[in-house]
């Protein structure tokens, strides 16, 4: 059936190839990246199934298993996409978290939340904390899941990208450690972290971005306005963590934390500026930079270098959770 375009009326808000937000409130999300079934090839020693969390908000999350006879940490995973766009089944997520698993002996579990602009923030925190809590029960069951007998819940670690590290940063300020038992979350992984703030660093002013960059200032500045509660401006403590006194030692459980940079990307000031923020916060933070990358390279880059630099992202954090 044909479909008016301006059937929805005038949009007010886009980023062009991803999303439309109309005068009405309807949403458009562009298929830039297909989503795909669970199904790895046998060769990768990779199982992998979808297991829901909460029918109710439509929470799920994919996991990760490697084929492996020993008891494997856990990584608790956000996928990015600026709190708006994004899902645990988009396919770049599926090859890059197969491979973080299988490399990095761990095992995956890869929420889907609920998107801004219709469920703004807290919503996608509420579901970080609700699967977290879903993952504690799971540790309590005696039958079990089907991934849970390789897994060792005294190793769990909070991760994300981009949008999914601002989400596994707030979700372990919200995680104490009376609630958290037989779990015992030993740190955060965060990747090109998204925030903001209303005063512009050098790098969102000055950087040189690659090519097809994954992240620009006009649609940082978007995913802002959709995602932040209503009447909020950049220097809310969920966008601008470092702003004057966002983050106390009291706020923070002192887990070890590590910071993946993108030398290219337009965070990266920012990145920095929150690394200074938890070490004198008194939080054990140690961050790494990426030469001649951009934002999500990871996932989004097929490049020599791109691939190079994913790599040795993986075996950083391959020996942070063994540390």
């Amino acid at each position: 059936m044909h479909r008016d375009p301006n059937e929805h009326g005038s949009v007010i808000e886009e980023i062009e190839g991803l999303i439309k937000v109309h005068k009405d409130g309807h949403v458009e999300r562009l298929q830039i990246v297909p989503c795909v079934t669970t199904a790895l090839p046998p060769e990768l020693g990779v199982n992998s199934g979808d297991i829901e969390i909460d029918k109710f908000t439509n929470i799920w999350a994919r996991f990760y298993v490697p084929v492996c006879h020993k008891k494997l940490p856990l990584i608790v995973y956000f996928h990015g996409g600026g709190f708006c766009v994004g899902s645990a089944a988009w396919s770049c997520y599926h090859e890059f978290l197969s491979k973080l698993a299988k490399r990095a002996e761990c095992i995956i579990m890869s929420v889907n939340y609920r998107l801004a602009p219709e469920n703004p923030l807290p919503a996608a925190y509420e579901d970080g904390f609700k699967a977290f809590m879903w993952l504690k029960q799971a540790a309590l069951s005696a039958t079990g899941y089907w991934w849970s007998k390789k897994c060792n819940f005294s190793g769990i670690f909070l991760a994300g990208d981009s949008a999914g590290a601002n989400i596994a940063h707030n979700v372990a300020t919200r995680l104490g450690s009376n609630i958290l038992k037989p779990l015992t979350l030993k740190g955060t992984i965060l990747i090109q972290p998204f925030f903001g703030g209303e005063a512009r660093t050098n790098s969102e002013k000055h950087l040189t971005q690659p090519p097809r960059s994954a992240l620009n200032l006009a649609a940082s500045d978007t995913y802002w306005r959709l995602a932040l509660p209503c009447g909020s401006n950049r220097d809310h403590p969920w966008c601008n963590p470092t702003a004057k006194g966002s983050i106390k030692p009291e706020d923070l459980r002192l887990l070890p934390s590590m910071v993946c940079i993108s030398e290219m990307d337009i965070l990266k000031d920012r990145n920095l500026e929150f690394c200074g923020a938890l070490a004198r916060a008194g939080k054990r933070v140690e961050h790494v930079m990426y030469k001649g990358v951009g934002h999500a390279f990871q996932i989004l880059s097929k490049s020599q270098l791109s691939q190079t630099r994913t790599s040795e992202m993986i075996a950083h954090i391959k020996a942070f959770i063994s540390r």
